[in-house]
């Protein structure tokens, strides 16, 4: 078989989810084959508009933050979220959120002083793809292949294969891998290979969504511009998200409970509504998005040697905008994994981690976004009918209105809690010491070093933040340098397991880090705290790279 017909990790998809994996496995040493059934440089749809302070943690150790962040919306744009009674109409609230030139240096409002390096950043897909397929093209470890697709996937007991078919010529081969990871959203062909059957709820709601082009739109508005425009009046209720800051919009028009099929319900009479605007307007619409929220997830991510990820494993209502987070979170988990195993220094089980991990965090995700989706839905079906009357009637309904639509959506659009609070508690990895792990909801969080948890984040006193002085697999952080290290130092190197040990100096870690020593793993989670070395550091080496049964203590 050519050489081309052979893959050490096989990935089936190159959306965000697909193409950060394959960055990620690269960057950690492993070569990478990716198939897409897109051509080079084709558009996505506009779907995600969201990176979430998470994901951005990953791009910056991955070296491409800086390029996500200047892309977008234009600088001074404001990433806000204003509710009016239309787009044109008059304001209800304001969700205030920095714009990307002032992101760094605005740090009260909701989300401006999170412990995190990398803030929030809206972006729609269109442009955040094309900076990620330039960044793994530019790979030597991957290789992308477009305008393929994958019609089969065979999973073995020792390998994997596809069958890939050329939409160009026709063309139809077979490719052996090690691993394949289906990253090919809700049509998987990798989930059904796997024998994966999605659960949940099969339709949350129904959005008739629309991306048009309108110049004159952004010069109609009462108010300042912001990224986000929810609509809410008797007759329509909608969302407007500002594409490229000057003439392209994503709108959003939730349909009514009984109304038929997308297409039965007059689109344009919608837009208008929303928008404001009467039948002189003129707008053209690009492409038809419409969609149906749902809250479903596989009853398993992973068959022997292929694994499902993002909307292959899970898909839900896109509210706190974490479909492509979660999908990437998946990706960051399972990349460390795959790469511990095949550089060697991790026996296969070690694998078995990821879906342990993994689904518990899925299912929990999927009920936040599930409740706020229900809260929202409740909210739009009670707009009182004198929300655009004048007068005082008007006006206290306007107020009213305003003050739910806040404090129902600042919980999504800051959304503390979804991208620092999940933690691990049942991992087989990870050793536990009995510590309660802190309650989060979707907006809150409490930072801890309990084994699990994301390791709390701060910048030392030097002013540098606390993940760029990690290593890229464990990092033992060091609080006291008394502290002695080297019998895990030693234990680490005889099993191979990378281990970097980073004396810390930060005022900031008293009070968060109590223990002297916190084991952080490849992902920047906690493996392990504690203020000495265990008696035994073979044996946590041993656990904290898969090769012990899972142990609770």
């Amino acid at each position: 078989m050519s050489a081309d017909s052979e893959a050490k990790v096989l990935i089936v998809g190159a959306g965000p989810v697909g193409l950060t994996l394959a960055i990620d496995l690269a960057w950690r040493g492993i070569d990478v084959t990716v198939v897409e059934s897109r051509a080079r440089a084709e558009p996505p749809e506009p779907k995600c508009n969201h990176v979430a302070a998470r994901t951005m943690e990953i791009f910056r150790r991955l070296g491409i933050a800086e390029k996500v962040r200047n892309a977008g919306l234009p600088p001074d744009y404001p990433h806000d979220i204003s509710y009016r009674t239309t787009f044109t109409g008059p304001e209800l609230t304001r969700i205030v959120i920095p714009c990307r030139r002032d992101r760094f240096t605005v740090t009260d409002g909701p989300d401006g002083n999170w412990p995190t390096p990398e803030p929030p950043h809206r972006i729609n897909q269109i442009f955040l793809e094309p900076i990620l397929f330039e960044h793994a093209a530019a790979q030597p470890r991957i290789r992308i292949v477009n305008r393929t697709s994958v019609d089969d996937v065979a999973v073995g007991d020792a390998s994997g294969s596809a069958t890939l078919r050329d939409l160009d010529s026709g063309k139809v081969r077979r490719m052996n891998c090690r691993f394949v990871i289906g990253c090919d959203g809700a049509r998987s062909v990798v989930r059904k290979a796997i024998g994966a059957q999605f659960s949940g709820d099969e339709i949350v709601q129904r959005v008739q969504s629309s991306y048009i082009r309108a110049p004159d739109l952004i010069d109609l508005q009462r108010h300042e511009r912001a990224w986000g425009t929810g609509s809410i009046n008797p007759r329509r209720a909608g969302m407007v998200y500002a594409i490229d800051g000057h003439e392209r919009w994503l709108v959003h028009n939730y349909m009514k409970p009984g109304e038929g099929d997308f297409d039965s319900v007059d689109r344009d009479a919608c837009i208008r509504a929303i928008l404001g605007v009467g039948p002189e307007f003129r707008y053209d619409i690009i492409s038809r998005e419409d969609w149906v929220g749902r809250r479903l997830i596989a009853d398993k991510f992973r068959d022997r040697y292929a694994f499902i990820a993002g909307d292959a494993a899970h898909i839900w209502v896109p509210y706190a905008g974490y479909g492509m987070n979660a999908g990437i979170a998946d990706a960051m988990n399972l990349s460390w994994l795959l790469a511990a195993h095949l550089n060697g220094w991790a026996p296969p089980s070690i694998l078995d981690a990821y879906e342990a991990e993994r689904w518990p965090i899925t299912s929990q995700v999927s009920r936040f976004a599930m409740s706020h989706a229900e809260a929202e839905i409740r909210r739009r079906s009670a707009v009182p009918a004198e929300i655009e009357d004048d007068g005082p009637a008007g006006e206290a309904a306007r107020r009213e209105v305003g003050r739910l639509a806040y404090q129902i959506n600042v919980q999504q659009y800051a959304c503390a809690g979804l991208n620092f609070g999940s933690y691990y508690d049942r991992s087989p990895i990870i050793a536990y010491d009995g510590g309660a792990h802190p309650a989060y909801t979707m907006d809150g969080y409490t930072p801890s070093t309990v084994p699990g948890c994301r390791t709390p984040h701060l910048r030392c006193d030097d002013g540098r933040s606390l993940y760029d002085l990690m290593g890229p697999e464990f990092t033992l952080l060091r609080f006291d340098r008394a502290a002695g290290v080297a019998s895990l130092q030693i234990a680490a190197q005889h099993r191979g397991v990378p281990l970097a040990v980073v004396d810390v100096e930060a005022a900031a870690a008293r009070g968060l880090y109590a223990h002297r020593l916190v084991l952080s793993r490849p992902d920047q989670h906690v493996a392990w705290r504690g203020d000495a070395v265990p008696s035994d550091a073979a044996a946590l080496i041993d656990k904290v790279r898969g090769a012990m049964a899972a142990t609770r203590g």
